[in-house]
């Protein structure tokens, strides 16, 4: 443990001296707009954002509450007591919980010696990823959980990994980036957050977990993977053929576990990828309209507008004014 770090993370925050001064419960407001106590992203996070790391606030109970994102729960030093799903859980210095956003949790104040680190992602930060990460394994099932299970049922992992250096060693990264902010900081949070995901999959033997991955969230990794990989000519055709389905039978199965068709994830796909090529790339825009896999620019420039609010040109010139 770094006692430079650990010094400044026991630091009061302001929000920490409003409650000890004044013995305040959890200001609502502070972290929801919402009559039901769910966490939004949006009160720590700009909209340009996908990952925010925060000490979560000590001295005083949390009531039962969600979140609109994925969150990461970290004890840096001490303890974290919480419920979780009706599971009473205590994390221990250097374990970790990850809650995708349907589960509710409660926890139970914190001592000065507690510092917990939330880490607030976004799920979008995964859509990227998870083409990544291998499939089959309870990482990649709860992220799919997360992103595409319409039922919103509750999921968490427990990761009892405190003795795991190269997690630890991620971690520590990370929270050096948070505490001594550079202007890499947010690109470098990004790159160890995928690392860190990759080491959670090498260590699932060290979790626990509250719900069995099925063959449908396999189908679905494997479905993102391929549009990734594909996206120029990706086919449904071509792709029942790979995962041998069927394929009005694999039609059916995407729209049921991810709420979209086919078409809808493959020019979702599509569509960040030209703004990819848009902001890092001086290629012209007809070029870019055939990287991505359309023929028709006039199709393309309707939905590019569609998704983004602006014309593949307006856009580009929005970004020099940056």
């Amino acid at each position: 443990m770094n006692p430079n770090l650990l010094q400044q993370l026991l630091e009061l925050t302001e929000e920490e001296k409003e409650i000890i001064e004044e013995s305040k419960m959890v200001t609502r407001e502070r972290y929801t707009s919402k009559g039901y106590f769910i966490i939004e992203s949006e009160k720590f996070l700009s909209k340009d954002k996908m990952i925010m790391v925060r000490k979560h606030t000590r001295f005083v109970d949390f009531p039962t509450h969600k979140h609109d994102y994925i969150e990461i729960n970290y004890v840096f030093n001490g303890k974290l007591k919480q419920r979780v799903g009706g599971k009473e859980i205590t994390l221990k210095t250097g374990e970790l919980l990850l809650l995708n956003q349907h589960i509710e949790h409660e926890i139970e104040a914190s001592n000065r010696e507690d510092i917990v680190i939330n880490f607030i992602i976004r799920p979008a930060f995964f859509d990227f990823i998870l083409s990544y990460l291998s499939s089959g394994n309870i990482v990649s099932d709860f992220l799919v959980n997360s992103l595409y299970n319409h039922t919103q049922s509750g999921q968490f992992l427990y990761f009892k990994v405190a003795e795991v250096p190269t997690i630890q060693e991620l971690i520590g990264k990370i929270l050096n980036e948070m505490m001594n902010p550079t202007s890499f900081s947010e690109s470098s949070i990004k790159l160890y957050m995928g690392l860190f995901m990759i080491e959670l999959i090498k260590n699932a033997d060290k979790v626990e977990k509250n719900q069995e991955a099925s063959l449908q969230h396999f189908l679905v990794v494997e479905i993102l993977k391929y549009i990734e990989e594909h996206y120029k000519e990706a086919s449904l055709s071509e792709l029942a053929v790979q995962l041998n389905q069927p394929h009005y039978a694999l039609s059916k199965m995407i729209k049921k576990a991810t709420g979209h068709t086919f078409k809808d994830l493959l020019q979702e796909r599509r569509l960040l990828k030209a703004k990819e090529l848009l902001e890092g790339t001086s290629l012209p825009a007809s070029i870019i309209v055939e990287e991505v896999g359309y023929e028709n620019i006039s199709y393309f420039y309707r939905i590019f507008k569609g998704k983004f609010g602006q014309t593949p040109k307006e856009f580009r010139e929005s970004l020099k004014s940056l």
